[in-house]
């Protein structure tokens, strides 16, 4: 029997922490913050080769930039080149060199149950790495804006703070989230790496900001009558109970009591279901949102304008 053979679940489980821990720790740094605020820390992760650092957006607030340190000893000072609080991320640039990048994944390859490691500076003990399992999907997480994080990744993996702004990897060592709130005793939740966020990070790299579109309507979920539900193809629609002044929505003739079912052709559920689509590319676009309306399916023509003040 080889060595191999012979280990039990335990030791094969400690492999893999321990082989993720090697493989991302040196790319993980601890983020020292100063700002009219005070002094702050947290966490980032190097994610390309000139240099670009990947944090939580709460812990840059109001800085224009910082110092991180690596575990091999390597301090940089690093600016904020581009800060969203919407999704809570944040990308910097290191001055200086440092180390080499972690690989970043998909969270959309995750699964509830699978392995993940939690890597950053807790309670500004640098070097540190829990782990955990992915104990929920699709969560969505409340930002001071009043907009959510969707997608986000609930683990097990001891958070503490501190950790912000971290990486949270796959067994194979892969960059799959952003760790950024601790939600209570034994759960942690972390912004995905998913096509979506690698889009803010292009868009925070290349412009320091991300554009998005914006509406202007406020509403809650509400169940459809039956028949309602049988044409539209959804038990559900949101229920326009504000409509903010001079807004595009006023502007298009949206109404409280309005029930929204679709928008761009896209069917809607919920008030983040209407975030999800104001992107850049809705922007100053003309698109249509169908609307129960007085016992009949009313399509509005609205064009969303830039949300700007976030």
């Amino acid at each position: 029997m080889s060595d191999d053979d012979s280990l039990d679940p335990l030791d094969a489980y400690s492999a893999v922490v321990t082989r993720v821990a090697r493989d991302v720790l040196p790319s993980v740094a601890s983020l020292a913050v100063r700002s009219a605020r005070g002094q702050g820390a947290g966490s980032a992760s190097v994610i390309s080769g000139d240099g670009l650092l990947l944090t939580s957006a709460h812990v840059v607030v109001g800085a224009t930039s910082a110092e991180a340190a690596f575990d091999d000893g390597t301090l940089v000072s690093a600016d904020v080149i581009g800060r969203d609080p919407l999704s809570d991320l944040a990308v910097l640039r290191a001055r200086d060199a440092v180390p080499a990048p972690v690989p970043l994944g998909d969270a959309r390859e995750l699964r509830v149950g699978q392995l993940v490691v939690a890597l950053g500076t807790p309670l500004g003990l640098a070097g540190s790495v829990t782990a955990g399992i992915v104990s929920n999907l699709g969560r969505s997480l409340p930002t001071a804006s009043g907009r959510v994080v969707d997608e986000v990744i609930q683990t097990d993996a001891a958070l503490n703070p501190g950790n912000s702004g971290g990486a949270l990897a796959d067994g194979r060592g892969r960059m799959v989230g952003v760790n950024t709130a601790v939600a209570g005793v034994g759960l942690g939740l972390a912004v995905p790496i998913n096509p979506a966020t690698r889009a803010i990070i292009d868009a925070l790299t290349r412009n320091g900001r991300v554009r998005r579109a914006w509406l202007g309507i406020a509403g809650a979920q509400v169940r459809l009558a039956p028949p309602i539900a049988e044409r539209v193809g959804s038990v559900t629609g949101l229920q326009v109970s504000g409509v903010v002044p001079g807004s595009p929505a006023e502007v298009a003739g949206i109404r409280p009591g309005d029930i929204a079912v679709s928008l761009d052709g896209t069917g809607i559920v919920t008030a983040t279901s209407i975030q999800r689509l104001m992107v850049e590319d809705a922007i100053d676009r003309e698109v249509e949102m169908t609307v129960w309306r007085g016992g009949a399916l009313v399509d509005v023509f609205v064009v969303p304008r830039e949300l700007v003040g976030a």
